[in-house]
């Protein structure tokens, strides 16, 4: 198997940095509408890494606690670039909405609800939509190579929509399907006919083994350095303030809640919600819900969520600071937190699991985490669906069979207008995430401005 060499970058850092901003610019739409632009941008478009090479570094961040899309961005970067590469990745992915969540924060604390920004949401929500069925679309034709990955998929898809069966498991039983399948079915991880690479060879190969070999030596400095940096800010804040102090409760909370994020932001906003309003108060009953929107309408991955919950908390319990200070310290507490461990998880498994690439088993397990993958991305485009197109939903509730459907009576049909206007968009006319997204929003504030008139 050749090698990349590491003796020098795949393509210039610089390069590298400017087209990872501009991915960054465009990772509306949460972990679908995130791959669906680095699968266009990276393996379409730059031809910087192949097809099947993605959608293993996929499988293999799937299985990892956080955000998927941001580790997914970390790994392609260490292989671009080596460690510079992926913290240059991982950290401009993240950046936009950082900046963007922040200035959205304050508008929420500062002006509440106001036309102008329901306005925005009514126009964006319903452009996600477009955006997550487009990305089924894609990754189910990249990552389907065999028609036992379509079935399971779909049966993945099942299982989260109808029967609520936790993430986790899906991701586990699923990983166990495809091993078993792999040992019955030779061509099972043969990629689909879509997902064969057309054009020039990609830089990083599909067959290319990544050349920085894992070492005792190198694993316990990046654990060394990574634990450092992860529990320093936590460690200061509690030298200033004190323990009792409000920063280091969010500061502790959401170290342990970036750890056991299995399944994305969804699986565990609800745990976040329950404490955040019922425990340590931070929250009003239903803000969780508008922290939500907001992330959903800024760049960046969904758990971005986690810096509004901090934000909103600081502000109002600010201790000795301004409430203003107290608000942007406590929300980059909490960002810091949350995603240090994504790096950590990269740096410290993505070179051993390069030399297991070559592993027939190993391969046949994650094309059926793949096939999940496909199945989870399609439950949400169910989920975003239900909520944006319908002021109302119910569950029904019989066995095993759990599943919300919504109130056919409570039809928003301006945000069906602008849904079906947004997958026209990407659909027929082909447009980008950010064009549609942009046209979207227009006609959001369009709408809703004339509804207040």
């Amino acid at each position: 198997m050749p090698s990349v060499d590491r003796s020098r970058d795949v393509i210039p850092l610089r390069t590298a940095a400017r087209t990872w901003f501009a991915i960054s610019l465009q990772t509306f739409g949460g972990p679908a509408g995130q791959i669906a632009v680095m699968q266009r941008t990276l393996v379409e478009e730059q031809r910087w890494i192949g097809q099947q090479r993605f959608l293993f570094a996929l499988s293999y961040c799937t299985l990892l606690p956080g955000p998927e899309a941001q580790q997914l961005a970390t790994y392609v970067g260490w292989l671009l670039n080596g460690v510079r590469g992926a913290l240059v990745a991982g950290i401009l992915f993240i950046l936009p909405g950082v900046v963007a969540l922040l200035a959205l924060s304050g508008i929420y604390v500062a002006f509440g609800d106001t036309t102008l920004v329901e306005s925005l949401f009514l126009g964006l929500a319903p452009a996600v939509v477009a955006i997550v069925l487009q990305a089924v679309v894609r990754v189910g034709r990249k990552g389907l190579g065999h028609p036992a990955l379509v079935v399971l998929a779909v049966a993945s898809f099942v299982a989260l929509t109808f029967f609520g069966v936790p993430f986790p498991a899906v991701v586990a039983i699923s990983a166990l399907a495809g091993w078993l399948l792999g040992r019955r079915i030779p061509t099972l991880t043969a990629p689909a006919r879509a997902a064969v690479d057309d054009g020039p060879p990609p830089l990083v190969p599909d067959d290319a083994l990544h050349a920085e070999p894992p070492s005792r030596r190198r694993t316990t400095l990046v654990l060394a350095v990574g634990l450092l940096l992860w529990a320093a800010p936590v460690a200061v804040a509690a030298l200033a303030f004190g323990r009792s102090s409000i920063y280091v409760d969010q500061g502790l909370f959401f170290s342990g809640a970036a750890v056991v994020t299995f399944g994305g932001a969804y699986a565990v906003l609800a745990y976040v919600a329950q404490q955040a309003v019922e425990v340590f108060h931070w929250l009003a009953p239903g803000e969780m819900v508008r922290g939500l929107a907001l992330a959903e309408t800024t760049p960046g991955p969904l758990v971005m969520v986690v810096q509004f919950v901090a934000f909103v908390g600081a502000y109002r319990a600010p201790g000795a600071l301004d409430p203003w200070v107290a608000a942007v310290l406590a929300a980059l507490l909490t960002t810091w937190v949350t995603f240090v461990p994504c790096f950590l998880f990269i740096l410290l498994g993505a070179p051993y699991v390069e030399r297991l690439r070559g592993n027939r088993d190993l391969a046949a397990a994650l094309a059926g985490i793949t096939a999940a993958v496909v199945g989870v991305i399609a439950s949400l485009a169910v989920f975003f669906a239900v909520h944006t197109l319908f002021g109302e939903e119910a569950r029904l509730t019989t066995g095993p069979l759990d599943a919300a459907y919504p109130v056919l009576s409570s039809v928003q049909w301006d945000a069906v207008a602008i849904a079906v206007l947004g997958a026209a968009l990407v659909f027929w006319r082909g447009w980008s995430v950010l064009r549609v997204l942009g046209a979207c929003a227009l006609a959001g504030i369009v709408l809703g401005l004339a509804q207040a008139a």
